[in-house]
Order: structure tokens, then C-alpha cells, then sequence
């Protein structure tokens, strides 16, 4: 019986390190194919697999290098969209960031595998706690570069390439670190029961196949659904990248005659949404732009939500109103968190000289919002959130503590043009109706738009690059799900645990060496 349940070590690793490279490089583009728009999600765990068989048994030297290229083989691919409009620098700058994350991350994981191998060699060590570690340790390296430095950026989550998988349902329980522990974990625990040959192939079988099973079958949490609201939203479709050629106007013109066609249609809608940026002059100071508002609200007898940039003394916000005819705008919503380097330029007197041209392009800095995050539309709070505001953990969770029922998502994806980024953001928003149990309506100015419902399912979605509109019924939702419950919490206590019984398993190897 004690030779089933101990197992033999080796901390040598798996591979030589010119073969880890190879791995590690192939492990990018492989993850990214399970991300839309290929959406091939079992991919993501390859791609996974193929990283943690790269570090393992690796010194912290080799380990630092061969996460890095795994980071760089994913960014470089996954986020190639960054490099539509202002060429490879600023792609590769930030791919580079975020694998020195990855990078780090890699040298913790190989400690584990090494460490805890050692420190608990024996079959429950190697399937129940090694997963436990690794997943903890991936989980704690995502969830810092979400947040830093500069806000972070959590693009790129494994989590992410879930939303239409059989692990969707995972979200409303243990939202998008959880899922991200989880996945990683399982894929530990797949590798461990295909190493473990001392244990009967039925056993390692049963324990593998068993968990995957156990985490498909959960469902989503239940979400009650407490009423309707009629949304129509509308794609205007003009030309809104930031470099595109245009006149003064155009964009508010293309959103008015995308949404002129519903005046002739006898809805009863409860609200209008243009998209992030819907209009080029700020209705706040000109008198035309605020007539159309005011128009656009009286013909469909409706609250108009749009985007728009606006100045507020010395300030400048990109900003979401909530415009009624003959009142104005009666609330509004500032983005809390501009995209460095895209919106606003941290530390310029930093960066400029390093890349004068580049930098110059980003003539104006966008301030950080300080309002809150939700609407009042009749009696309906919905929640407002701007472009990669749907990454933000912290932004979307403050909507429904404040009492969100709808979630709104407003966005300009034309930076990107045809690329995978509105796919990618689509995909988030999908999840995060299912984490918040909340409707989601995905509003952009060229695609790609879609309402989506608590359960995760489509209510409608318009071809990109058309000007369209979306009239639907959404439902609404107060809802609790375990995940928002939660919070942070699940995040802090996988990233705790791991990183705990990295340390015990570290002092646990030195005395045994000692």
C-alpha cells in the first residue's frame, strides 16, 4: 500500500531547455486559438499544458527565460489588434510588459514543482496540492497584472476564452480568477496522473476524468429575472478611428441617420443607446449637437444614453450622458480608468523622450472619472460602463453594489478595424452577464453589438460595420450571484494558498536537504 501512495521525485526538468523555448513559443499562438475569434476554447488548455511542461524542474534563470517567450509568443499574437493604427512599438512594448510578467510567474511556478514534489511526494501531494499551488500561483500573476502598473491590464485572462464553453457556468460562482484557478489547476492534475506511472492506470484516470467531470456538470446560478426594459440600440457606423479621415459632425451624423429610421416605427422603447464616442461635438457646450440630443430623445419618447468627449475646466473626460428633451443632460458618467498610453499618457515628461513621435500622437490626456458608475432611467438603474471598463473588475463590480439591474456597455472598436478585439471584448461581456447574472447590451460605433442575456445567451447582435439597430425586450435582474457575493475574495484566497505553500514548501525542501 505505500508504494501506491508515494511517488518517486525528480526535480530535473522535463525538458532540455532549447526544447522548453520551442515549447514555450509554441504555447502562444496555440492559447489564443481558443480566444475568439477562433474560439476553439480546449485549445486554451493546451496552450496552458504546453507552459507549465516549459518550466518544470527549471532553474529560476532558465524559468525567467522560457516565461518570457511563452508571454511574448501569447501577447504578440493575442493582442496583435494594438498594432492597427499605431504600428508594432506600442504592441510590443506592451507584450513585453506583460511578459515580464508571465515571466516572473513561470519562475514561481518551476519553485513549485520543485519544492512541493519534494516536500510532499506523495499521491495526494502530487494530485490534490500541486494543483492547488500552480493554480494559486497563475491565478495571483493574472490578478496583479490586471491592476498594475497603471491600472493594469487584464486582456488575456485564460479565464476569458470560456464564454461559450462547458465551463461557462462557472462564472456565476466563482467569476473570472476562479475560472481561471480552476483551468489551470485541471490541467496540473491532468499532467500529474499521466507522470504518476507507480499509480494504476483506473486510478489516474478515474481522478482526472472525475474532476473534469465534476466541473462540467455545474450549472449557472440561478438568476431570477424581476421585470423588462425595451432598449433599442443603435451602430452608427461612421467613421470614428482616432486617425480616420472626417469632417466636424460626422460622427454624431452617423449615429442620427443609423437611429432616424425607428422614428417612423410605432416603439414604446424605454431607452436609446449610442455607443463610446457616438458624437464629435460635446452637447454640453454647442447648441447643435444638444438639438439633436434633444430630438433623437422626443421622437422615440426616451432617455438618449450616448458617449461624447466633454471639458470641465481644465479637464477633459470621456464621457457617457444620460440626455432627456427639454432637461439636458440629467446625469452622467466619466471613465474611471482611461487607457494608459491610449487615452492619457502617464509620466509623460518620462516617456515623450523615448518616443517623441509616438507619444505627440496622444495630443489630449483624458481624466479619471470620479462619478458613479449607474443611471437612474425611470425607476431601471442600469449600469454604465465604458470600452475595456468591461475588463475592470473593480468598475463592473461597483455597478451592481450600487444597484445595477442592466448592465450597459458602450464602446468605439474602429481603432481596431476587422480585427479580433470587438470579438474578444463581446466575449467578456458575455461573461460578465453570466458572473453578474445581469443583461448585458453591448453597444459599439462599428461592431461588434449584441445584447446579451443573464444566462449568457444572445437576444440579438448586428453585423459589423453595418449602421443598424438592435429593439429588443431585456431582461432585468437583481440577483446575487455567488460570485459577486464573493467578490475579490476567491482571487485573494487561491493567490493566498498558493503562494503560502510555496513558502512552506520551500522551508520543507531546505530542512530535508539540511
Amino acid at each position: 500500500m505505500r508504494k501506491l501512495y508515494r511517488v518517486t521525485t525528480d526535480s530535473r526538468p522535463l525538458l532540455p531547455l532549447w526544447a522548453a523555448l520551442v515549447t514555450a513559443a509554441a504555447s502562444g499562438p496555440i492559447m489564443d486559438s481558443g480566444f475568439p475569434d477562433r474560439d476553439w476554447w480546449p485549445m486554451t488548455f493546451v496552450g496552458i499544458a504546453l507552459v507549465l511542461v516549459s518550466v518544470m524542474g527549471r532553474r529560476p534563470r532558465s524559468a525567467l527565460l522560457v516565461g518570457f517567450i511563452a508571454g511574448m509568443a501569447f501577447y504578440l499574437v493575442h493582442i496583435e489588434w494594438a498594432s492597427l493604427f499605431l504600428g508594432p512599438v506600442p504592441m510590443v512594448a506592451l507584450s513585453f510588459l506583460e511578459s515580464l510578467f508571465v515571466a516572473l510567474g513561470a519562475l514561481l511556478i518551476s519553485l513549485a514543482y520543485r519544492w512541493c514534489t519534494t516536500a510532499w511526494p506523495t499521491a495526494l501531494g502530487r494530485l490534490g496540492l500541486l494543483p492547488v499551488v500552480v493554480g494559486g500561483l497563475w491565478t495571483a500573476r493574472e490578478a496583479i497584472s490586471s491592476v498594475f502598473p497603471y491600472g493594469g491590464f487584464a486582456w488575456g485572462r485564460v479565464a476569458l476564452s470560456q464564454s461559450e464553453s462547458p465551463f461557462a457556468g462557472l462564472f456565476s460562482w466563482i467569476g473570472v480568477s476562479g475560472v481561471s484557478f480552476v483551468m489551470v489547476a485541471l490541467v496540473v492534475l491532468a499532467i500529474e496522473a499521466v507522470r504518476m506511472a507507480s499509480l494504476p492506470r483506473v486510478l489516474r484516470l478515474t481522478v482526472a476524468l472525475g474532476a473534469l467531470a465534476a466541473v462540467l456538470i455545474v450549472p449557472a446560478f440561478p438568476v431570477a429575472i424581476s421585470g423588462s426594459t425595451s432598449v433599442a440600440a443603435v451602430q452608427g457606423n461612421g467613421k470614428a478611428a482616432y486617425f480616420d479621415s472626417r469632417e466636424r459632425g460626422d460622427l454624431l451624423a452617423a449615429q442620427y441617420d443609423a437611429t432616424e429610421p425607428l422614428f417612423a416605427e410605432d416603439l414604446d422603447v424605454d431607452m436609446v443607446i449610442w455607443p463610446e464616442g457616438a458624437s464629435d461635438i460635446n452637447p454640453l457646450t454647442e447648441p447643435y449637437a444638444a438639438q439633436v440630443f434633444d430630438y433623437v430623445s422626443e421622437e422615440l419618447d426616451a432617455p438618449l444614453i450616448a458617449g461624447a468627449i466633454t471639458e470641465r475646466g481644465d479637464k477633459i473626460f470621456n464621457t457617457s450622458l444620460l440626455w432627456e428633451a427639454g432637461e439636458g443632460a440629467t446625469d452622467y458618467y466619466d471613465k474611471k480608468h482611461p487607457i494608459p498610453f491610449g487615452e492619457y499618457v502617464p509620466d509623460r515628461e518620462f516617456w515623450e523622450p523615448l518616443a517623441p513621435d509616438l507619444i505627440g500622437l496622444i495630443g489630449r490626456d483624458y481624466t479619471p472619472g470620479t462619478t458613479d458608475t449607474v443611471f437612474d432611467i425611470d425607476g431601471v438603474i442600469a449600469g454604465i460602463n465604458i470600452c475595456f471598463d468591461i475588463s475592470d473588475d473593480a468598475v463592473m463590480y461597483d455597478a451592481v453594489r450600487d444597484g445595477a439591474e442592466i448592465l450597459i456597455a458602450q464602446t468605439n472598436n474602429a481603432d481596431f478595424g476587422k480585427t479580433d478585439e470587438s470579438l474578444q471584448q463581446l466575449a467578456i461581456a458575455r461573461i460578465r452577464a453570466l458572473e453578474l447574472g445581469r443583461s448585458v447590451v453591448n453597444i459599439s460605433t462599428v461592431g461588434t453589438s449584441a445584447i446579451i442575456a443573464p444566462d449568457g445567451s444572445t437576444i440579438d447582435q448586428l453585423t459589423s460595420y453595418t449602421a443598424a439597430t438592435m429593439v429588443a425586450d431585456v431582461p432585468l435582474s437583481t440577483t446575487i450571484t455567488p460570485a459577486f457575493l464573493l467578490g475579490r475574495g476567491i482571487e485573494l484566497l487561491v493567490s493566498g494558498l498558493g503562494l503560502a505553500a510555496l513558502v512552506i514548501a520551500g522551508r520543507t525542501e531546505r530542512k530535508s536537504r539540511g
